[in-house]
């Protein structure tokens, strides 16, 4: 039965989101190539949203698309209001082959730690 079960299990599966605190975001940015994603409707990101990020919102149709123009080997800090968008964001760059993905939460807990915003 053992052999059964671990004889489903996939090993290629998509690895877990990694987040990471706005501390360890700021670290993240300073490092020369990083892309900070705010995954929020063009009408939230237009209310706000932290210094140098791009906007690609989740909800929209075309998000794989965009998506799909960006470098799989770059480094991307994701971010939407609360953390959820941006963890299913994060999780499915990583479907599409994006190694180095971090999800970062809230605009407001990160506005809050310390991350400029415009």
């Amino acid at each position: 039965m053992l052999l059964l079960v671990l004889g489903c299990s996939s090993p290629s599966s998509a690895q877990a989101t990694r987040t990471v605190t706005p501390k360890e975001t700021q670290q993240l940015l300073n490092q020369p190539g990083t892309v900070l994603i705010d995954v929020r409707t063009p009408v939230e990101f237009g209310a706000g949203h932290l210094k140098g990020a791009r906007n690609i919102n989740f909800l929209s149709t075309d998000f794989d698309g965009q998506v799909a123009k960006l470098d799989p080997n770059a480094t991307y800090v994701l971010y939407c209001a609360s953390g959820n968008r941006s963890g299913k964001a994060a999780t499915r760059m990583q479907e599409k082959g994006f190694k180095n993905v971090a999800n970062a939460g809230g605009f407001a807990s990160l506005k809050d730690g310390g991350l400029p915003a415009e």
